[in-house]
């Protein structure tokens, strides 16, 4: 394993043990732990948005497939009857074949050209639930959602939180650091040269955004049962550059840097409530200040350079 591969892999395992444990101290605050289960849910949504730099895109529809996610959920819950336990899955599932069939016809653009599309198609995707009638109710939206464990007790759901965390970087760690991402690396720096030695650039673009959208998918899911309800105004454009200034901010080189990222600024930006009217120029002053002095995000500071021990033999 390589030092930054370790590096990642260290601060991934600190973090979610951290969160672990965080609850034996203010398991007490439901403020507090809402915080953190919106950290955790933000921070699935946004690794979706990072795997898809991986190929050279920049994704600002991630919310519209998140949104997906939540009302695929939703509508399985409230209309059909079914469990959380069946609507999680198929909200992802759904999210990523409406990726793969979206990606097949956008994923040709390049640069702004296809961040443009991508703002385009959040709003379209939130349009469509709007004017979804009776199935989505409108701008009224599903509400009343049955959380899936009984009990006054926000642990389970903190906890299912973490782990959908837990999932999400799994399945990323597993993509970026296997052939997959390097191949997803290789058509990142030069996509002709990519497909010069006989890479099927076109399927791998859209797997990569496939299981981007999937990931979104699972947050929004996450995130309907978390509020108990999903609306058109959920999740809009303005998620969608968040989730992407979350990974800008923690570090595009690693695959922890999306979560470091989101649960740096959501803390933040509840950290300035108490500023009211002032809060969104603080906010973007200061995000504008540290990328920047770090144009390689949070994982750049030395507080991050730490790793686990090398075994014996291992090149450092």
């Amino acid at each position: 394993m390589k030092l930054d591969q370790r590096r990642d892999f260290s601060v991934i395992l600190l973090i979610l043990g951290v969160l672990v444990v965080l609850p034996l101290g203010i398991g007490h605050s439901r403020y507090l732990m809402s915080v953190l289960m919106n950290c955790a849910g933000v921070a699935v949504i946004a690794s979706g948005v990072w795997l898809t730099f991986c190929i050279g895109r920049i994704n600002i529809c991630q919310a519209g497939f998140a949104l997906i996610g939540g009302y695929v959920t939703a509508i399985l819950i409230a209309k059909a009857g079914h469990s959380f336990w069946i609507a999680l899955p198929l909200s992802c599932l759904a999210s990523a074949l409406c990726g793969a069939l979206i990606g097949s016809m956008i994923l040709k653009l390049k640069g702004i050209y296809f961040s443009m599309l991508t703002i385009c198609l959040t709003e379209a995707i939130r349009l469509a639930f709007l004017n979804g009638g009776n199935l989505t109710q409108g701008s009224k939206g599903i509400t009343g959602l049955p959380q899936p464990f009984s009990g006054d007790s926000a642990l389970p759901l903190y906890y299912l939180g973490i782990a959908l965390l837990a999932i999400a970087l799994g399945v990323v760690w597993r993509v970026h650091y296997s052939r997959l991402g390097g191949i997803f690396r290789a058509m990142r720096l030069n996509e002709d040269l990519a497909e010069s030695f006989g890479v099927n650039v076109w399927r791998y673009r859209i797997m990569a955004f496939s299981i981007a959208c999937a990931l979104g998918g699972l947050g929004g899911s996450y995130f309907s049962v978390f509020t108990q309800s999903v609306y058109p105004q959920s999740f809009t454009v303005e998620h969608s550059i968040y989730y992407m200034l979350f990974c800008f901010l923690g570090g595009l080189e690693y695959v922890s840097g999306a979560m470091i990222g989101a649960f740096a600024l959501t803390i933040l930006f509840e950290l300035l409530q108490d500023f009211q009217q002032y809060q969104s120029l603080i906010y973007g002053v200061l995000m504008i200040v540290v990328m920047l002095t770090l144009p390689n995000g949070l994982m750049a500071l030395r507080g991050f350079s730490f790793s686990l021990p090398f075994r014996k033999g291992e090149a450092k």
